[in-house]
């Protein structure tokens, strides 16, 4: 089928799992796409390998390739750029993960250096800094919209990506009202976890929280990969679905 879009939810630096789904895939041609969701590195201890294979996938593959910008990269950009100790340090983040995945174990407790290397985000490669800030924040095609996390609302109107001045909203908002009652051309995000959102709603193995949530016009991607969950790669306009699992 000509013009295919395959859609990858969260990775967190699970080179394994991002391979076992690739695997799955069809020959992909240069009329197909291949949208990947962000949230690339933490938690995971590949974190380098999947920016790297991410970064050549367009000479590797002839489908048009697009990276969005995920919540976590917004915060090592935020980090870098002013620091955010908040988010960087506490260890349920995942992000030292990244850290060690361009040096190698790192003994702790961190000395001093280190912890100013690891909260300010010295240790990534100058190249690798301006790819994460040319990350999209959306992307759109005649199958769908693509965004991280989900739409900015302004009263009773969801507003469409390109006209959404507070870009924060399509990275990290985890808005239910969303979820559950956005109504128009089909959304495809991730962010949060399948299993926490609306298991009533999805037509997709309602009986599995844990799977690919498709609402009405709306599906979530991110089935905890990283998290002690897989990998799901979604096929639009087919609705063929590619787990790591």
């Amino acid at each position: 089928m000509a013009g295919r879009t395959f859609v990858t939810g969260d990775i967190h630096g699970l080179m394994s799992a991002l391979l076992r789904v690739e695997a799955q895939w069809p020959e992909l041609d240069e009329a197909d796409t291949l949208v990947f969701l962000g949230d690339y590195l933490d938690r995971g201890p590949q974190c380098a390998q999947v920016i790297e294979h991410l970064r050549s996938l367009p000479k590797r593959v002839p489908a048009k390739v697009v990276c969005l910008r995920g919540n976590h990269e917004d915060a090592w950009l935020r980090a870098i750029d002013q620091g955010w100790d908040e988010f960087i340090l506490p260890p349920a983040h995942g992000c030292l993960a990244v850290m060690e995945s361009y040096l190698g174990a790192i003994e702790q407790p961190l000395n001093a250096a280190m912890t100013n290397a690891f909260s300010r985000g010295t240790f990534f490669p100058l190249d690798v800094i301006r790819w994460l800030r040319a990350l999209p924040y959306h992307y759109e095609d005649e199958h769908g919209i693509y965004v991280h996390a989900g739409l900015a609302r302004d009263g009773q109107r969801w507003l469409h990506p390109a006209e959404t001045k507070q870009k924060m909203a399509l990275l990290w908002q985890r808005d239910q009202h969303f979820f559950q009652h956005y109504r128009g051309k089909r959304v495809v995000f991730g962010h949060t976890v399948t299993e926490y959102l609306p298991e009533e709603l999805s037509s997709f193995t309602p009986e599995d929280p844990t799977d690919m949530w498709a609402g009405p016009c709306t599906i979530g991607l991110d089935t905890g990969c990283g998290k002690g969950g897989f990998l799901t790669t979604l096929e639009l306009p087919a609705m063929v679905v590619y787990e790591s699992r």
